[in-house]
């Protein structure tokens, strides 16, 4: 039992939905934390709105609720559930925001509920960015020049004291939000006023600029008696330049010496006790190159990304321990989980290295600005483990599933520049910093100069240059064993090596194992094989001559693919799916599971989750090393997202067993052409389509079936290269787009049907029987992709025909293509007729959603279907009978990406998802927009911009309800004209491009004087048109920055105003989740 025998029931809160900053390491995190709590017999409440995770399943927490994470319904929940203790360091800053304002308002001391963990003090001393300087000086630890400022006008008198350039830095935020680098008074201005917003004490610091110094960090363990341990040290490869969340992460650090390596771990220990850590905390060094100069910038009292990172980069349980250690233990009393035999005194020590490598989806968004910062713009990450820097790295490029396949040697290798180009290049950042520094490597620019201009220390520099050499020497050389060697141990794939040889994959796979060039497999055993480990989490390597472990010959497991780095369009919906699939396996007598993946955030990389972890690459060729040295009965892809489901075809072709759904089958419904054919055979509707190769077919059939079409090509997720098109000119350009995307495979270009509904239906199949998990109806139109619409269970607009007709072709579907396993099917309902979109033969995103609701888990059947094992008996249409409403609402991150436009099409955009159920549609759709942001004012004022007359004249029943509310309306001339004749009078004022005229937007939206906005865009992409979608754009990116809601489709709008007019009169509804119905 835990030290302290008073607790008997502790809350949680989680992070809520994934956005840039915080994302599903608060997943694993949180796993754990409640792992740690159901251990020691005691009771957990979870609140947590993110339905896809995994902590919100009921095997973890004992009552989950899917409700916003803010001090109102938080409030409700400890009044109901009457929890001892809280913890808030297992939901990133969304919960330790919620716990400081728990505690100021008294509520935490009104209901005698202790905080669990570092305590209140501790963390306003770490994100009080004042207190925290006073903190650092009194332990001794130095920090920068700064000025702590709550408004401009001190802002610019701090700056003018420290000199130009300066950062900003934001109190009571993480991955940078808000915050920048100011290089004058106008750029000051901006961030500044930002970050104030950004703050929920309307505070930030203004620092001097130290960009060229390095990047240490330190993950550090404290228990209640102030005993502490370092358990990770890491170094970024980018300067203090680069937010760490965007920058290349190394661990154990490799350029710092002995000396500063103690001294930073010396200042560690020092700064986290007097702080009054109880449990994990991160803190963040800017070390000056070639002196002993150091400064503390930042740390953060709670799990984070970098802790989950060092969790997996050394077998260290960060979650867990911190939060055995808020139950009351220490240091002493808790065992190492790997080893068994030492305590978790022990700091761990590693003999390889690793590197995370973070995914950047900036193609997902016009207009974005792809610098890199101070502020966080990545959407995930990746860890890889290799014996060399060079092995580590190149594996790291390969898992982020980017189309390249290394440093070098890929597909397409990037643009040819001049020297001042690439010196441009390589002192202003971007997500292709590594592959410029590589460039000017092979252009013949020295380490030192590279050094200067990019401020990456010359170590990494030479390393780099090492790949380099390795790819001159491949292009020179005669391909022996040697030179083999030479080349994996340097991290080359066959692929690239295939490449500069002119042979194919296989003929370099094939010579490596004639030649005996192989990989090792090796333990992640947190102690440098110091002492025996009993966990196989597992990593493959050219640096070893041995494998650790061995695999019984009577020992024919399965092997589980996972997803990769989160990402847009791939995100924690489908870590859910992997875990839940072993689960399933398990639970149907599996007993031998492994498990692939590359995600350090994930909960399918705990290595407590499966037989055998293996943290590697999703690629063809890792997963055949892998599965030759497990020789598995097979290997299951469909719940990995499209990254495990794109290695379906070439694994079979290879003799791997697939378990599921046939290679064949995937293939036939990934081909658009073929799909579409086998719809035809069914006589199932479908928009009009045609495949083609070049351009002319396409201009012919776009003029035949009238513009808009869709541009559709074969073997992508959430949206890739797919555009509407209104014009030939855009569809000669978008083509190419989308051909670049999957070259071998044809393009589909099919009539977009306007005003049309969008329905998905998730399921289950074993090749006999189909069970349909739910139809879920789109809030959205058609055209703005399934992943950025907020959805709905029961569909509510689907009259009983339409609700047969789909359940009819899903079946014939489904059976059609020999499914057997998970599969998504998306259709469109127009004029009352029923059109198949598209058929995924996989997990989709919408499973967790679907499973939670309905109370059957899809995944769960999906294993005894992939088994050859009957499927229960479940009632039909079971998702029809439930008693409530669930909706689920995406989550934007924008406000990280400087520049991208907030307007939604068919290119999917959001970061993650939140969903609440409720007893009305109502109900659920107000606590799922709060859930992810949103601000619902019961008065105020609205400003209205609409393009189009048909868009206009949708909107008039909601611009006519919001007026009934009592909401005061804004819009522009051409705007207020055509609603005055509809409903009475509206305010007008002008367009942010005519800033004489006067009521004008920018001076309103500045002035705080408008509360939400509803901007709908024009689809128009004529010329005359383009400065009325420029003044929309300026509307939408303002706002956002200013951080005022703003409704970007008629949809949501409506839904909106009917939710502020239901919350007149209702309260909404504060239930935990069911658990599964149990078809055992």
């Amino acid at each position: 039992m835990p030290k302290n025998e008073s607790l008997k029931k502790i809350l949680v809160l989680g992070s809520g939905a994934i956005k840039i900053g915080e994302a599903g390491e608060f997943d694993y995190s949180g796993s754990q934390c409640l792992k740690a709590i159901r251990e020691d017999g005691l009771k957990s409440v979870l609140i947590n709105p993110n339905i896809a995770t995994i902590q919100t399943d009921t095997r973890f927490a004992d009552q989950v609720y899917l409700l916003p994470v803010n001090p109102e319904y938080v409030e409700s929940i400890i009044e109901k559930e009457r929890p001892d203790g809280i913890m808030l360091a297992y939901g990133g800053q969304t919960a330790l925001n919620c716990g400081v304002k728990l505690e100021e308002s008294e509520i935490l001391q009104k209901y005698g509920v202790r905080v669990l963990g570092t305590q209140i003090k501790g963390i306003q001393k770490t994100e009080d960015r004042q207190l925290f300087k006073d903190s650092m000086n009194e332990s001794g630890v130095p920090v920068l020049k700064s000025r702590t400022v709550t408004n401009f006008e001190d802002a610019k008198k701090a700056a003018n004291e420290l000199f130009y350039p300066v950062i900003i830095r934001v109190a009571y935020t993480l991955g940078g939000r808000g915050g920048g680098i100011a290089h004058n008074e106008i750029e000051l201005h901006e961030i500044v006023e930002r970050g104030l917003r950004a703050s929920i004490v309307g505070q930030v610091l203004i620092e001097e600029y130290i960009g060229h110094w390095k990047q240490i960090e330190y993950e550090v363990m404290q228990d209640y008696d102030g005993n502490n341990i370092i358990v990770c040290n890491m170094e970024n490869v980018l300067s203090m330049r680069v937010h760490t969340g965007d920058n290349i992460v190394v661990a154990p650090s490799q350029t710092i010496d002995n000396h500063e390596y103690h001294m930073l771990r010396s200042a560690a220990l020092r700064a986290t006790k007097h702080v009054g850590i109880v449990g994990e905390c991160n803190i963040q060094y800017a070390l000056e190159p070639n002196s002993d100069r150091y400064v503390a910038i930042e740390i953060n009292p709670r799990l984070s990304r970098s802790s989950a990172l060092a969790s997996k980069a050394t077998g260290y349980p960060l979650a867990y321990m911190s939060a055995k250690i808020g139950l009351g233990y220490n240091l002493s009393e808790l065992v190492n989980r790997i080893t068994k035999n030492t305590t978790a005194c022990f700091e761990p020590s590693l003999d390889y290295i690793v590197c995370k490598h973070p995914r950047w989806d900036f193609d997902k968004f016009e207009l974005v600005n792809r610098k890199l910062g101070p502020a966080m713009k990545s959407v995930g990450e990746v860890m890889a483990v290799g014996r060399t820097f060079e092995e580590s790295l190149q594996k790291s490029i390969r898992m982020l599933d980017i189309g390249r396949d290394g440093l070098v040697l890929n597909r397409v290798n990037g643009k040819t520049y001049s020297e001042e180009e690439i010196e441009n290049k390589l002192s202003n950042h971007d997500d292709q910093i590594l592959y410029n520094v590589a460039i000017a490597l092979k252009m013949g620019i020295s380490v030192e100069r590279i050094y200067k201009l990019s401020t990456i220390d010359p170590w990494f520099i030479e390393k780099i240059k090492n790949i380099v050499a390795i790819e001159s020497k491949l292009k020179d050389s005669n391909l022996d064993e040697s030179l083999l060697w030479e080349a994996k141990k340097t991290g080359f794939s066959d692929k690239q090596i295939a490449r500069v040889k002119d042979k194919t994959p296989d003929e370099i796979r094939d010579l490596r194992k004639k030649l005996g060039v192989l990989p090792s497999v090796k333990q992640i055993d947190t102690l440098a094989a110091e002492w025996p480990a009993v966990t196989n989490y597992l990593y493959l390597t050219y640096g070893g001559h041995s494998h650790d472990i061995a695999i019984p010959s009577d020992e024919n497991g399965i092997v589980v693919l996972g997803a990769g780095p989160y990402r847009i369009g791939s995100s924690v919906e489908f870590d859910w799916g992997t875990v839940n699939m072993v689960w399933g396996l398990q639970e149907n007598g599996e007993k031998n599971i492994s498990v692939v993946n590359c995600n350090p955030e994930t909960v399918s990389t705990d290595y407590d989750i499966c037989t055998r972890l293996y943290f590697e690459e999703l690629t063809q060729e890792r997963i055949l090393d892998i599965t030759e040295f497990e020789n598995p009965k097979g290997i299951i892809t469909c719940v990995g997202g499209q990254t495990a489901n794109n290695l379906t075809p070439g694994l079979a072709q290879h003799g791997v067993n697939i378990l599921g759904t046939s290679a064949h089958d995937v293939d036939r419904a990934e081909d658009r052409s073929k799909f579409s054919a086998e719809l035809d055979k069914l006589h199932i509707q479908q928009p009009r389509w045609q495949a083609f190769s070049n351009i002319n077919e396409a201009k012919n059939f776009a003029r035949e079936v009238e513009f808009p079409v869709i541009v559709r090509p074969s073997y992508v997720l959430s949206g890739a290269a797919m555009k509407v098109v209104w014009s030939q000119d855009e569809l000669k350009t978008y083509v190419k787009e989308a051909a670049d995307v999957s070259p071998d495979h044809p393009v589909v270009i099919s009539k977009f049907m306007l005003n049309s509904l969008e329905v998905d239906v998730d399921g289950i199949s074993n090749g006999k029987e189909v069970v349909i998990g739910a139809i879920v109806e789109h809030i959205d139109s058609a055209g703005v992709h399934s992943g950025d619409a907020m959805m709905c269970i029961p569909p509510w607009r689907l009259n009983n025909k339409i609700i047969e007709t789909i359940n009819d072709y899903t079946k014939k579907i489904a059976l059609t293509f020999n499914v057997k396993g998970p599969f998504n099917l998306q259709f469109l309902v127009h004029d009352n007729h029923v059109y198949v979109i598209e058929l995924n033969i996989r997990a989709s995103r919408s499973m967790p959603f679907v499973s939670k609701l309905v109370k059957t888990n899809l995944i769960s059947l999906a294993s005894k279907a992939i088994l050859d094992k009957p499927l229960p008996k479940i009632p039909e249409n079971k998702w029809q009978k439930i008693h409530n409403f669930g909706i689920k609402v995406p989550q934007f991150s924008f406000m990280q990406l400087d520049g991208a436009d907030i307007a939604l099409g068919v290119e999917m955009q959001s970061t993650g998802e939140a969903a609440c159920f409720g007893n009305s549609f109502h109900d659920a759709l107000s606590k799922g927009l709060i859930s992810v942001g949103y601000n619902l004012p019961d008065k105020g004022t609205a400003l209205v911009t609409v393009g189009g007359e048909q868009n206009k004249q949708k909107l008039v029943a909601t611009i006519a309800k919001l007026k009934q509310l009592g909401f005061k309306i804004l819009a522009t001339e051409h705007t207020a004209e055509f609603f005055e004749e509809k409903i009475g009078q509206i305010e007008i004022v002008h367009k942010i491009s005519e800033p004489e005229r006067k009521p004008n937007i920018a001076d309103l939206l500045y002035d705080r004087k408008i509360d939400f906005i509803i901007n709908i865009p024009s689809t128009s992409t004529l010329e005359k048109y383009v400065g009325m979608l420029d003044d929309e754009y300026q509307i939408r990116r303002k706002s956002l920055e200013l951080g005022i809601p703003v409704l970007t489709t008629i949809e949501l709008a409506d839904s909106f105003v009917k939710t502020l007019e239901w919350l007149k009169d209702n309260e909404t509804t504060k239930e935990p989740i069911e658990p599964y119905d149990n078809y055992d």
